[in-house]
């Protein structure tokens, strides 16, 4: 029950700070047609490369921006629709530009509104926008669907001025303007999660493009870090202060206090670049398509030896350890005295009595074994050029790209809470202490 309201809470969030942030879509937007600017008139362009009025509009429309930031969040989700395919035009007199407010009242009552994409031409009258029909056809707009508003010039000159953030007197003064368009539910309940501001492409496009290789550097890491780690920790326990288990800590925790992407550095600099066993960078080699099925897999395996190391060089220490220490705990207990003085072998009263006890602080983590999908190190991504999950939200991140950035965080939050449910239902079935009614 508690999984929507932690859900809300954290888009409600994170969307309210992605709007406020510097570096919104259109700020980007505006630099990049600033610079395109500046660049034609060094090269002698003198064409216009700034972002006219209405195309700042539909970066406004695109992005919620011209809505307040509450009505924006709940369109985002998909629970009020958003005005899609919108064509507008303003409403002249004798078809030329208004140039003076005064004029404005004079203005001629009917525009033509061609819809994009389609071309046809919609006649609009501002006395009655409701009556608005198809010029070839001569039927109502509303019976396929369309919509028709009329701009009037006050509330223009005060998205003008939020827009620029000025005073909306510094605003220039604009005619009436008819716009059509069509309502569509379109939010991430509906499964679009918008476009990015960055790329362009369908964030939901791009998610599904990174999630196979977070799931497969994934599976590698758990399974390497759990048949190893659990069969060291009770090796370790058992051998508690020999050799072998003083030894093992001081690889393990070495291993541990080396970052991922500090040890990536170092591999790529010595078995990658000077020593030549590996490569630098990427999971598959340019000429992959000219392989064998078996000559990609070797060297799909060869690309990923190195950034499976640095993954699961960090998640050692603490399996094992938790393992190591929990074991010792419960092989020191009362009930694994009592088994033992009672003939009980001690290799049974450890797997048959304590391994199953030490093993459910662990089991606490086993749910969130799920977020693999959405896995990865955005650093370790960042050293190899793996275009992972992890790297994804971090180029978001970097490039303020509001609709990645919201989409991969409510992919991770919510499998994150779903693994949290898993290992409460896991520790339920392990733990005989533990019964839900």
């Amino acid at each position: 029950m508690l999984v929507p309201i932690t859900l809300l809470g954290v888009t409600v969030i994170v969307f309210s700070l992605t709007r406020f942030m510097p570096g919104s879509p259109m700020e980007r937007a505006m630099q990049r047609a600033s610079q395109s600017d500046e660049s034609s008139k060094a090269s002698g362009d003198e064409s216009q490369a700034g972002l006219s009025d209405e195309q700042l509009e539909e970066l406004e429309e695109e992005y919620g921006y011209d809505k307040p930031v509450l009505v924006a969040y709940i369109q985002w989700l998909g629970i009020i629709p958003r005005e899609r395919l919108i064509s507008r035009q303003d409403i002249k007199k004798g078809g030329e530009d208004v140039i003076g407010a005064e004029v404005i009242e004079d203005a001629e009552n009917e525009t033509l509104v061609v819809l994009k994409g389609s071309g046809r031409q919609v006649k609009v009258d501002r006395q009655d926008p409701e009556a608005a029909v198809f010029v070839d056809t001569g039927k109502k707009v509303s019976t396929e669907g369309w919509s028709v508003r009329i701009d009037a010039p006050q509330d223009r000159a005060e998205r003008w001025a939020r827009r620029n953030q000025l005073d909306v007197s510094k605003a220039p003064p604009k005619p009436y303007r008819a716009v059509v368009y069509k309502t569509k539910f379109s939010g991430m309940l509906q499964g679009d999660m918008g476009r990015s501001s960055t790329y362009q492409d369908k964030v939901s496009d791009m998610i599904l493009q990174r999630v196979p290789i977070a799931v497969y550097f994934g599976l590698l890491s758990t399974i390497i870090i759990y048949t190893v780690c659990i069969p060291l920790g009770i090796l370790k326990a058992i051998k508690h202060r020999t050799f072998l288990d003083n030894a093992s800590s001081v690889m393990v925790f070495v291993g541990y206090s080396i970052p991922g992407f500090a040890l990536g550095a170092i591999l790529l600099v010595y078995l990658g670049a000077r020593m030549g066993w590996f490569p630098l960078f990427g999971l598959m080699s340019p000429d992959v398509e000219d392989l064998t099925f078996w000559q990609k897999v070797g060297d799909l395996a060869h690309h990923t030896v190195l950034p499976l190391t640095c993954y699961i060089v960090g998640g050692f220490a603490y399996t094992t350890m938790m393992m190591k220490n929990n074991l010792m705990d419960n092989l020191a207990a009362d009930y694994v005295r009592t088994a033992v003085a009672k003939g009980v072998s001690f290799r049974s009263a450890v797997f048959k009595h304590a391994f199953r006890n030490s093993f459910i602080p662990i089991a606490t983590s086993l749910g969130g074994l799920i977020t693999i999908f959405v896995g990865g190190s955005m650093l370790v991504e960042t050293v190899f050029d793996i275009q992972g999950f992890g790297l994804l939200q971090f180029q978001a991140i970097q490039n303020r790209d509001q609709s990645v950035i919201m989409g991969t965080l409510t992919i991770a939050a919510f499998l994150m809470i779903v693994g949290n449910i898993l290992s409460d239902i896991i520790v339920a079935m392990i733990d005989p202490r533990i019964k839900f009614h």
